[in-house]
């Protein structure tokens, strides 16, 4: 053979033993785990960029492994460059983002918007580490207790956040370990390596693939009803996912809603007796911000009242109708100025009242100052917290000098969220229809005289005057959409041909159901996305959008809105004496306030597909156990059929050979059969023929000499070979395989004789 064939075959050899390198596949593997947790759409190209990084810095610590003193240098180059690297994408990260790397490493990054330069960054780091420690545990000193360190880091990434890593990485990594400790642990205990049969560990890995797809197949599986959250609170590591659920807060200047782009845990933060599933108001923002995408408190949701006694009115603003109507009654010249003599006394259809109970429990177990408000509260009826308590003019509630714990109660009267009745909407829309509503709103204060002694009129009179004062100073603040043209002309086709205000925001709350809009919680948005490109490019993203998009395109209707966050009650709790509501970190919500013109603030829920995925969450709902299980059977069923094939393809390729030799031109088939007895024997292409058949007859006895003497003359003297030529060949082959298989044979027998290894 010649010395470029020979040249050729080991650039082949190297290639293809650096290439299928299991050392960097597992690599590999262990980044894309990880990777899928920080972006996981983009796994597959970190994966990629890995296994070729891999490769070359698997080059670079081979050099270093021989060459101890140059390698040295050119591992500090290397890390330097790779941590030079790492800062420039962090310093670049940086730009306009509101947190620092470090922060963001440790805070949980499915709460945080993508920042492509920071998990850049992350990914540098992780690769050069995995690389460096895998390589050094596995090629220079195999260690298994750190294999085994190294084999669950990104299990911890994924647990520290309670996010489940896909089933296809649990089997992969668990497989690719099994693998990495047949292939590389040690015989003896010299620092040398001495590493068993590559080829046997390929069987090892094959048994174990079969073996844990037939545990995770036919092995039940505990299921487990009891209530972990105590244990969970305990044993919960990520201090800050608790703060972050914390951010449900009127102590804030502005907000992301990041902390609802995260699934977070079910430790729970109250239960609630209500007999309804409803929203909790507990913080309100008015200001948007396109450049940053972030919405700013403004005075309507700072400006607040403090409360000495634990109960107070919380002005329920359906009332503004009744409280205008009470005027006109009491106020002839008024009812006549603004042609409400025949409504005069007249008050809104409402269901009735109905009591909700709050206690906090775990997720605030170290204090907290916001109270969660039911919607449609209209008061705070008592409490078992003695100190002062505030409420917003945007009807938030919270303590003021110190915070409530688990031992206290909070007991609100509230007025169900049910079907407008036509009665309503047309009372309301005789105050509505006025152009003159602002100055409406001041002659009926000026009506309900305040020296009349009668409850009902300073009641009236306290509604009159929160609406007033909020009609007067805040409207045009609650109609800044920016002016953004696209939304106005979407918000003007959303609500052609409606008739009053309430129908237009019916409108724009169902319009998300129709129009390709999608719930996704693994959807990160880039940097600079905001509500302009959720309505009109990505229609994708959780409740932050869908409640930014409708007070957008409501308040490009005319209808003052506002961005609102708390909780959405959904998880009613089973069995219990008094219908309850669990209400946990993962319940966390934002939804918009619309103010209806003689209705007052109305609650809408945008977020349809929010809801709907809850509720099939709950019907289709599958554990990790249970995952696996279906994950083990297919397993199961791909294992069984690879073990099938390994064991017919020698004798199928055997076969096809025979069937494909047998037609082959004489030269060809000659030569063709010297590479395969080769190939089936292991012997290098280095090899010269007679090398070949000496190997051969060492190992199986078989006389090869007739290949040996026909390839010689076919390649190396030129000389045609006859059809005999190719039958006498292809006779040589056939007993050399036989030969092969026989002694084979022999082999696993005195493997298995209980003197076979003496």
């Amino acid at each position: 053979m010649t010395d470029t064939a020979n040249k050729s075959s080991g650039l082949r050899a190297f290639l293809t033993r650096t290439l299928a390198d299991p050392v960097l596949l597992y690599t590999v593997l262990l980044i894309m785990s990880i990777m899928h947790h920080y972006r996981s759409s983009r796994a597959l190209a970190y994966g990629l960029a890995a296994y070729l990084i891999g490769w070359v810095v698997f080059r670079i610590f081979d050099f270093v492994y021989k060459h101890h003193i140059i390698g040295f240098f050119a591992c500090i180059i290397l890390y330097y460059i790779s941590a030079r690297s790492a800062y420039a994408c962090m310093d670049k990260g940086s730009e306009n983002y509101p947190i620092s790397w470090g922060l963001w490493f440790f805070t949980p990054q499915n709460a945080l918007r993508y920042n492509k330069w920071y998990t850049l960054a992350i990914f540098i780091l992780f690769l050069i580490f995995m690389l460096s420690v895998v390589y050094y545990f596995t090629r220079v000193r195999y260690r298994i207790f750190m294999n085994f360190l190294i084999f669950i880091i990104p299990f911890t990434i994924y647990g520290k956040e309670y996010e489940k890593m896909p089933i296809g990485y649990i089997i992969a990594l668990a497989v690719g370990y099994v693998l990495m400790m047949v292939m590389f642990r040690q015989l003896r205990e010299s620092e040398k390596d001495v590493f068993v049969n590559r080829g046997e560990a390929w069987k090892s890995v094959a048994v174990f693939t079969v073996l844990f797809a037939l545990f995770s197949t036919l092995f039940p599986k505990p299921v487990v009803h009891e209530d972990r959250t105590i244990l969970e609170t305990l044993i919960n590591a990520d201090a800050l996912t608790d703060r972050l659920n914390q951010m449900l807060d009127v102590f804030r200047d502005t907000s992301t809603g990041e902390q609802f782009r995260t699934r977070q845990s079910d430790v729970i933060h109250y239960i609630v007796e209500a007999d309804d599933a409803m929203r909790l108001k507990t913080a309100t923002f008015s200001t948007y911000d396109f450049k940053r995408d972030e919405w700013k408190a403004s005075d309507i949701d700072t400006y607040y009242r403090t409360y000495t006694d634990p109960s107070f009115d919380i002005n329920f603003n359906a009332e503004t109708a009744d409280a205008v109507f009470f005027a006109a009654k009491l106020d002839y010249d008024f009812a006549k100025k603004y042609g409400l003599v025949a409504y005069a006394g007249k008050k809104l259809e409402y269901p009735q009242k109905k009591k909700a109970v709050i206690f906090p429990r775990y997720g605030v177990m170290n204090g907290a100052e916001t109270i969660p408000v039911p919607q449609g509260a209209t008061a705070l009826t008592e409490s078992d917290y003695k100190n002062k308590i505030a409420l917003s003019r945007a009807g938030a509630v919270f303590t003021v000098d110190d915070q409530y714990y688990t031992n206290e109660t909070f007991t609100f009267e509230y007025i169900p969220n049910t079907a407008f009745p036509d009665s309503n909407k047309e009372l309301i829309q005789v105050l509505a229809d006025r152009d003159d509503y602002s100055l409406m709103l001041k002659d009926a204060y000026d009506a309900l005289d305040i020296w009349r002694p009668n409850e009902e009129t300073k009641h009236y009179r306290s509604v009159i005057n929160f609406n007033e004062a909020f009609y007067d100073s805040y409207t045009e603040l609650l109609l800044d959409y920016g002016n953004d043209e696209k939304i106005y002309e979407l918000a003007q086709q959303i609500t052609a041909g409606c008739e009053t205000e309430y129908d237009k925001a019916k409108e724009i709350e169902w319009y998300f159901i129709s129009n390709g809009f999608k719930y996704d919680l693994d959807y990160q948005k880039a940097q600079g996305e905001n509500v302009h490109d959720f309505l009109f490019r990505t229609k994708t993203g959780v409740c932050v959008e869908y409640a930014t998009a409708m007070v957008m395109l409501s308040r490009a209707a005319g209808i003052p809105a506002r961005y609102c966050e708390g909780y959405l009650m959904q998880n009613e709790i089973e069995d219990a004496d008094v219908k309850s509501y669990r209400v946990t970190a993962n319940d966390g919500h934002a939804f918009p306030e619309l103010y209806i013109k003689g209705y007052g603030w109305m609650t809408f829920e945008p977020t349809m597909s929010n809801m709907i995925n809850s509720t099939a969450n709950k019907t289709t709902k599958v554990s990790t156990t249970d995952m696996l299980k279906k994950a083990g059977f297919v397993m199961l069923v791909i294992s069984a059929g690879m073990l099938l094939l390994l064991v017919v393809m020698p004798y199928l390729t055997h076969k096809l050979f025979m069937l494909i030799n047998r037609k082959r031109e004489p030269d060809k088939a000659v030569a063709a059969v010297m590479h395969r007895l080769c190939k089936l024997y292991g012997i290098d292409a280095t090899n010269t023929a007679g090398e070949a058949a000496q190997l051969i007859a060492e190992t199986s006895g078989a006389d090869i000499s007739a290949v040996k003497e026909l390839f010689s003359k076919s390649a190396y003297g030129s000389i045609p070979m006859s059809e005999a030529d190719r039958d006498k060949a292809m006779a040589d082959y056939l007993a050399a395989y036989e030969a092969l298989k026989e002694s084979k044979r022999k082999k696993r027998r005195i493997k298995i004789s209980p003197h076979g290894g003496n």
